[in-house]
């Protein structure tokens, strides 16, 4: 409004001149008294799209009042006019300073009713008409989007008031979304020119989304774009709204090692037909003590591998990894997560984590790797039918890089596609207890069934320890004794 009052001064004072100069004005600071009249005493007005104007009247104490008009914006629709203020600003930092997150920098996000995109590329078609009946050009490109323009305007406000600079790869994210549900139906005609470009979308309320509208945009021709929609855009009665501000953090990674020593514990929630079957899981006992420490909104966890109910996971432990969601708190210390491990393995004797650390989401993908290409260890106790002596399967400690076929065990049948894996038994050692009962420690390729491979499954896993041994043979214990991944690094615990 300053710069409005001083080009109108200019002008006035310029008019008659034929050259135009520079001038030094020694005359006291233009004064920022300007009010919006009220619009009673007649000064409200239709302009020639039918937009209500309002009469700005500005006064700096000299000279006699001018009449000014201020309109919606027909491009922005009152996003540059209403929303870089002061006022707005403290607005969206209040809910964020309410939220209560803890952050260093900000990334802010737009999202901006799509029909602005339609009024943008009116208001080019029209500025490049013009530009070309003066022998010049104006491609797209060359035009800054409002989008990007609010951004620059908006940065360094937020920036001030919150007290920390804005980073375009920072965590934290600020969101404002706005609506303008008058002019909603501004991009309707696009559907008809390319339907190809709006197709229904599960978590979208509308096909009017705003890469929909870019890439229809960027199809239609120019001729086609003017005979469905004016050039310039018809100016609004109204302002857009703000309909929601919305703060987020990016998810933290916390990884570890995880030690099970229960033969009862599952190691996420056993649920069955809504029917939880046991207290409690690994996942659960791990995780709720992140959850209340980062004040996450919720979690995903995931390992390297997965072991029964019944099997305990001891040495080193098993890999796995806690996504928080929408954390609140992201900064700890390495003392700080070592205090909180210790604080998960004092809350129960069934689990045990180690090496707990924040990392970085690349950083799983060592995991996960791990999880198909390394080896395993266990340690079953087996039970035969027949009677055996330790001669009868010393011959199981020479059985070297043994190749399985193995059907989807009977007892997954219901979570996993049916197929024949292949996978191998790598090294064997046996361990005597009595007639009927031995201990077998066997090295193998990671996602081998140990269970099927000693009982057979009815035949499904072949070759098997029954098999093998012309018996039959089951499990009566289970132990992971080593998951050979080399990741999370081991800290000093």
């Amino acid at each position: 409004m300053d710069l409005l009052r001083e080009l109108h001064d200019f002008l006035e004072n310029n008019k008659d001149k034929d050259d135009i100069l520079y001038r030094n004005e020694a005359a006291d600071p233009p004064s920022k008294r300007i009010r919006l009249e009220n619009t009673e005493e007649g000064t409200e007005d239709l302009n020639q799209n039918g937009a209500l104007q309002h009469t700005l009247v500005v006064n700096d104490g000299n000279a006699a009042p001018e009449n000014l008009t201020l309109t919606v914006c027909n491009v922005c629709l009152g996003v540059l006019q209403e929303f870089c203020e002061a006022d707005f600003v403290k607005k969206v930092c209040q809910n964020v300073n309410s939220a209560e997150y803890e952050f260093t920098s900000f990334v802010f996000s737009v999202s901006l009713p799509p029909q602005l995109s339609v009024r943008e590329h009116a208001a080019w078609l029209l500025v490049k008409q013009e530009m070309g009946k003066q022998g010049l050009s104006l491609a797209k490109d060359d035009i800054v989007q409002l989008k990007e323009a609010y951004k620059w305007i908006i940065h360094p406000l937020f920036s001030e008031e919150l007290g920390v600079p804005a980073d375009g790869k920072s965590l934290f994210d600020v969101s404002v979304v706005f609506a303008h549900p008058e002019t909603d139906e501004d991009c309707h005609f696009l559907a008809t020119a390319h339907p190809d470009c709006f197709k229904p979308a599960k978590k979208k309320q509308s096909v009017f989304t705003r890469m929909a509208v870019i890439k229809a945009l960027e199809k239609i021709k120019e001729e086609d774009f003017r005979k469905h929609f004016p050039c310039p855009p018809n100016a609004p009665k109204n302002f857009c709204t703000v309909v929601e501000i919305q703060c987020t953090n990016s998810a933290i990674f916390v990884a570890g090692r995880y030690n099970k020593y229960s033969r009862n514990l599952p190691q996420t929630p056993w649920i069955i037909d809504g029917k939880r079957k046991l207290e409690s899981s690994v996942e659960e006992l791990i995780s709720e003590h992140l959850m209340t420490e980062f004040k996450a909104d919720s979690f995903n966890f995931s390992s390297s591998g997965r072991e029964d109910v019944d099997v305990r996971t001891l040495g080193k432990g098993r890999p796995f990894t806690i996504e928080l969601v929408n954390p609140h708190r992201v900064q700890f210390t390495a003392e700080e997560m070592k205090g909180l491990q210790q604080k998960i393995n004092s809350s129960s004797d069934k689990i045990q984590v180690r090496d707990l650390q924040l990392v970085t989401r690349e950083a799983i993908g060592h995991m996960k790797k791990g999880e198909q290409e390394k080896t395993k260890t266990y340690s079953a106790l087996i039970w035969t039918d027949k009677s055996i002596q330790k001669e009868d399967i010393a011959f199981l400690d020479d059985v070297k890089e043994l190749k399985l076929d193995q059907k989807t065990p009977l007892r997954v049948l219901h979570r996993r596609p049916l197929a024949v894996r292949t996978r191998v038994i790598h090294t064997m050692t046996s361990e005597y207890i009595d007639e009927h009962h031995f201990r077998l420690n066997l090295k193998t390729q990671a996602g081998t069934y140990i269970k099927e491979f000693v009982h057979g499954d009815f035949g499904r896993t072949k070759p098997n320890i029954g098999s093998l041994m012309n018996t039959t043979a089951d499990i009566l214990e289970l132990d992971v004794e080593s998951v050979d991944v080399d990741w999370p690094p081991a800290l000093d615990n």
